[in-house]
């Protein structure tokens, strides 16, 4: 497990869902958290690989987002996220960010 608080709340999360079917990215400034759920599992690592959707924030907004203090619409009208990629992925995070 990481020592990273971001890393370490999504490893336990996404042990915790079903796979994603797809390859997501968080990029949260300088951590990039690649999430291959293709498998049987989803896998968490640092890799900054290609990926079906690539979530971009700073990791302050991230934690509001997983905290509850941040509607995650108003974060993407208002710029603070941005998604590159597959939208309907997008939609299916929030089983992975609380």
């Amino acid at each position: 497990m990481s020592t990273n608080p971001i890393l370490a709340a999504i490893q336990q999360q996404a042990d915790n869902v079903a796979p994603l079917g797809a390859k997501l990215k968080f990029q949260l400034g300088e951590l990039t958290i690649f999430i291959d759920g293709t498998g049987d599992k989803n896998k968490v690592s640092t890799e900054d690989a290609e990926a079906d959707c690539t979530i971009s924030t700073d990791p302050e907004t991230f934690l509001k987002l997983k905290n509850g203090e941040l509607n995650p619409m108003m974060a993407v009208m208002s710029g603070l996220i941005k998604i590159k990629g597959d939208m309907g992925l997008a939609m299916k995070l929030q089983s992975l960010i609380q």
